[in-house]
């Protein structure tokens, strides 16, 4: 993370949002909270409510130094546990259709699947499931058009795929990454 000097207050840049994929960066089963300190989950806390905000700010609040703020806020994002990010609203951007597609696959070829589907560019989230799918993936396209052709010309031509269904977003009522680190 590169970080700027403005009027001698250090703040991260590109921290226009935070926004936490330790769920989705890493298999569900696996638990990082038995290596995240109290201390780091107060920090977590403090960059979900505001991605921005200085580190100045949070080790004062939090009664320690800058340094060790940045410390661990960068220990956090090597080891996968906390990335930064600029989350952006889709249909501001020209992406109109989002859609969740639950995926049935051949059983041999479940993780063949899921990370052919995870390289496409329209995907932003996988994740391999128990239920009645198999995969459940993300789509974010232009339009219905470019949704119809992700669907037709990308996912179902995918070795392995048996059968799809698609959940068009009509309305996204609510979308948090602030959910703590209880």
């Amino acid at each position: 993370m590169e970080e700027e000097e403005e009027d001698g207050e250090a703040t991260a840049h590109g921290r226009d949002a935070t926004a936490m994929s330790a769920a989705r960066a890493r298999t569900l089963g696996a638990r990082a909270s038995d290596d995240v300190s109290e201390l780091d989950k107060r920090i977590i806390e403090h960059l979900q409510q505001e991605g921005r905000r200085p580190f100045t700010q949070i080790a004062a609040e939090l009664g320690v130094s800058e340094a060790a703020v940045r410390a661990r806020t960068n220990r956090l994002v090597e080891r996968g546990v906390l990335q930064i990010v600029g989350v952006t609203d889709p249909l501001r951007l020209g992406f109109g259709q989002m859609a969740m597609v639950g995926v049935r696959c051949e059983a041999a070829k479940l993780m063949q699947v899921a990370e052919a589907v995870s390289a496409f560019p329209e995907v932003d989230y996988v994740v391999v499931t128990a239920g009645s799918y198999d995969i459940l993936i993300e789509t974010v396209c232009e339009d219905n058009e470019a949704l119809l052709r992700f669907l037709t010309d990308k996912l179902r031509l995918i070795d392995g795929v048996r059968d799809t269904e698609t959940f068009v977003y009509l309305r996204m009522v609510k979308q948090t990454y602030q959910w703590g680190t209880r």
